[in-house]
C-alpha cells in the first residue's frame, strides 16, 4: 500500500520503506501515519513534558533491566500496528518472546508489532478526546494495558482489554501495572517538578 500526504500543494505518495526514511530525515518531528495511511506531524513537546516523559520512561528501564523481561522503548519510537498504523507511545514495553519473534530487519524499521504495555502522556496543548482515541487504538491493536497520563489534573485513565476505562486520580502512591508488568508499579511522586 502506498501513503498519500500533501506538502505544499503538492500529493506525495510514499511506500513503507519511504516513509520509514521520511521519519528518520526528520527527527525533530513527531510522526504517526493512521490506519487510513494518512501521515501526521506534530510539534516536539515542551520542556515540562520531555521532563516528566525521561522519568517515566527512566522508571520502566530500571524496572525491566531488573527482571529482564522484556525491552523498554522510549517516545522517538514507532511500531507498524496489525491495522497499519504506525503510532509512537511515550513509553512501552514489549516482552521478550515478542521481540525475539522479529526478525533483524523488523527490530531495525518501525516493529510490526504492538506493545503490551503503553503510556501516553498528556502535554498542555494535547486534546483528551484524541488521545483517548489513541489510547482505544492500542488496545484495539493487541496492547494489554495503556495508561493516558494527565500531570495538570494529576489523574490517570487506565485502559484494558474488555473493560472499562478507569480514571485514577492523584499521584501521591505508585500506581501498579499488574498484571502485565510483574512488580512494576510507577511513582507519580516523583514525576512532580519543583515549584518556582
Amino acid at each position: 500500500m502506498i501513503d498519500k500526504i500533501i506538502l505544499k500543494g503538492k500529493e506525495m505518495q510514499m511506500s513503507d520503506d519511504e516513509f520509514f526514511n521520511f521519519c528518520q530525515a526528520n527527527p525533530d518531528l513527531n510522526i504517526e501515519r493512521s490506519a487510513q495511511r494518512e501521515i501526521m506531524i506534530m510539534s516536539p513537546t515542551g520542556s515540562i513534558s520531555g521532563n516528566i516523559n525521561a522519568g517515566i520512561n527512566a522508571q520502566l528501564y530500571l524496572w525491566n533491566e531488573k527482571n529482564k523481561l522484556g525491552i523498554t522503548f522510549d517516545s522517538s519510537t514507532g511500531f507498524t500496528l496489525p491495522d497499519q498504523s504506525v503510532k509512537s507511545p511515550d513509553a512501552a514495553w514489549l516482552s521478550l518472546e515478542k521481540w525475539q519473534k522479529l526478525s533483524p530487519e523488523e527490530q531495525e524499521k518501525f516493529a510490526p508489532v504492538c506493545p503490551e504495555f503503553v503510556v501516553e502522556l498528556k502535554s498542555k496543548n494535547d486534546r483528551l478526546d484524541d488521545l483517548q482515541e489513541k489510547m482505544k487504538s492500542w488496545i484495539k491493536n493487541g496492547t494489554q494495558l495503556a495508561w493516558l497520563i494527565v500531570p495538570e489534573s494529576e489523574t490517570v485513565y487506565i485502559h484494558r482489554v474488555s473493560e472499562e476505562v478507569y480514571a485514577h486520580q492523584g499521584f501521591d502512591a505508585p500506581l501498579s501495572a499488574e498484571p502485565a508488568l510483574p512488580g512494576f508499579a510507577l511513582d507519580f511522586s516523583k514525576l512532580r517538578l519543583p515549584k518556582s
